[in-house]
């Protein structure tokens, strides 16, 4: 049987908004129960209904690694507690649809805790795919309509510095090779200026493998801020091969890296990270036009020795 002309994947072509306060609540407190279970028993399984994405894949492999390294559960288990909750809930049209919650933490000093909440059905549960922690008063302010939703930026937008759909691979880029895209930080010319350092040790070679992540629950979402621009959170991949000179030996990665390696380390190191990241994308023309990364949160998932 064939069939020609658009096919509708999602069905849904009004502009709503993607939830309702009280049910963002609700799963902000249903992600905090399950995400406090999963840590306290290092289990993935009580906690997988409600990750996905970049925040997905660096909580199931380190809860991998926490049950290896200690099968009884978590022995220095802290309830994350989040508190001083606000609420940005776009209206849009189509799936998926997802909102942000933008919290105070019992972790991470003062900083605020960014959530991403993501989903593609009514039927489906609420996931988190972005957790990212941003300095206070680094949170922009966002554009809102007279009934307080905020707006979504679709990913092909042209009216910024950089497409949202783009900034995974321009990061990527600029971690290689520089440019004058990003504007200078701790998560741009510090780290590379860092990796650089690293990249020729005494003894030790590290190479750096750096890849966009955009597909499925990986894809970036980016919210108006009021200037204009854009919050766009974003994911990407990396790998970091150390290879030891002969007569040395490559530095113990620790327990948690050990319970993710593969084969075993004889004079090489590959270890391989997801990241997410969250960036200021200002409007096109706007200030320096450069694009500021608030924060980066990135974990091990995996790692072959050799």
């Amino acid at each position: 049987m064939t069939a020609s002309g658009c096919v509708v994947v999602h069905g849904e072509r009004e502009v709503l908004p993607a939830t309702t306060k009280a049910e963002a609540a609700k799963a902000l407190e249903q992600f905090t129960d399950a995400y406090n279970a999963a840590d306290k028993a290092y289990d993935s399984s009580l906690d997988a209904a409600h990750v996905t994405g970049a925040l997905g894949a660096i909580d199931a492999a380190r809860l991998k690694a926490g049950k290896t390294t200690s099968p009884g559960g978590n022995t220095t288990h802290t309830p994350l507690k989040l508190s001083d909750v606000t609420y940005t809930i776009p209206k849009k049209a189509g799936w998926p649809r997802w909102f942000v919650a933008d919290a105070a933490g019992n972790k991470g000093g003062t900083a605020r805790w960014l959530l991403v909440f993501t989903r593609n059905g009514l039927n489906e549960p609420f996931q988190v795919a972005y957790l990212t922690l941003v300095a206070q008063g680094k949170v922009p302010e966002f554009k809102k309509d007279a009934d307080g939703w905020a707006e979504a930026v679709p990913a092909n937008s042209t009216d910024l510095a950089a497409a949202p759909e783009d900034l995974s691979k321009s990061y990527t880029d600029y971690l290689k090779s520089g440019g004058d895209l990003f504007a200078d930080g701790s998560q741009t010319s510090v780290w590379r200026a860092g990796r650089a350092k690293d990249a020729t040790r005494p003894g030790l070679a590290t190479q750096y493998i750096d890849e966009p992540l955009t597909n499925d629950a990986y894809a970036p979402l980016a919210l108006r801020t009021a200037d204009g621009g854009a919050l766009v959170f974003f994911a990407t991949h990396h790998y970091v091969k150390q290879t030891a000179h002969v007569g040395t030996t490559i530095p113990s990665p620790g327990e948690a890296a050990l319970a993710l390696t593969k084969g075993e380390i004889k004079q090489s190191l590959t270890m391989e990270f997801v990241s997410n990241e969250v960036a200021l994308d200002p409007a096109k023309g706007a200030g320096g036009g450069k694009v500021t990364v608030l924060g980066r949160i990135q974990g091990l998932t995996a790692a072959e020795g050799s």
